[in-house]
């Protein structure tokens, strides 16, 4: 009986040729492009606090945003009513409101305020609420300006690094005037000067110290609350923003005025 032929050894499976160097130039052009959205990243923002410092912001990314917003919701319009003036034009009313009101220790820090914070973590710590919001201005601008809302650990991570390079690239007084121009009172408002013919049918410099406190009162919430039609709650802020300013009167640093 003849024997049966034996069966040769399989073949190892080998690689294509090439195939290790299509690996490695795949690896190395995700290396590349992940290099340069880091450094587009880190850049990108520099151009726009720079371009912020002499140019008056046609637009902000928040009233993209809302504009986008308003083509699909009922509840929002999406229009821009948004009215620029000059520093030495805006109401000085107003100002000292907001300041007193979202960040008294604006002209002593750096951009954030960790007195704020420490004091906000130590109360959530004692009550066991989550820590109440401490944004100083310089953060409410970057996150108006450049930003979104949300509470991502992204957008927070750019809110700091935009704060960072607002405070090193710009005046304290040119961040307070983008603030006062750019800040959201309001359905589609934007700006002390925009919300004051809005709310009140008045000249921004002819706002009293009750309807400025009012303006102040509405930022945590600027589209829940209307000075016009004022909730309790809307009250008692105004009420305390203007016992607070007659407490303790805020002194502009020299030059800032």
């Amino acid at each position: 009986m003849p024997a049966s032929p034996t069966r040769p050894p399989p073949k190892e499976k080998t690689r294509p040729k090439g195939a290790k160097a299509t690996t490695r130039s795949w690896k190395g052009r995700l290396l590349r492009w992940s290099l340069i959205a880091l450094v587009a990243g880190l850049v990108l923002p520099v151009v726009e606090v720079g371009c912020a410092r002499v140019i008056r912001p046609p637009v902000t990314t928040l009233m993209l945003l809302r504009r986008i917003e308003g083509t699909w919701s009922s509840e929002y319009r999406g229009r821009i009513d948004y009215q620029w003036r000059p520093w030495r034009e805006l109401p000085d009313t107003f100002l000292r409101a907001a300041w007193v009101s979202e960040d008294a220790r604006f002209f002593q820090h750096r951009g954030f305020d960790w007195k704020e914070i420490q004091a906000a973590m130590k109360k959530s710590e004692r009550t066991g609420a989550p820590p109440r919001g401490s944004s100083t201005i310089t953060q409410q601008c970057a996150r108006t300006l450049f930003l979104w809302p949300g509470r991502s650990y992204v957008r927070k991570g750019l809110e700091a690094y935009y704060t960072v390079l607002m405070e090193w690239m710009l005046p304290k007084r040119r961040i307070f005037e983008l603030y006062a121009n750019t800040v959201e009172l309001g359905d589609g408002i934007y700006g002390v000067a925009a919300a004051a013919r809005r709310h009140f049918g008045r000249d921004a410099n002819a706002l009293t110290p009750e309807q400025a406190a009012y303006l102040a009162a509405m930022l945590p919430a600027p589209r829940r609350w209307n000075p016009a039609q004022p909730t309790p709650r809307l009250r008692w802020r105004k009420n305390r923003i203007l016992h607070e300013l007659a407490a303790a009167p805020l002194r502009w640093p020299d030059g800032v005025r």
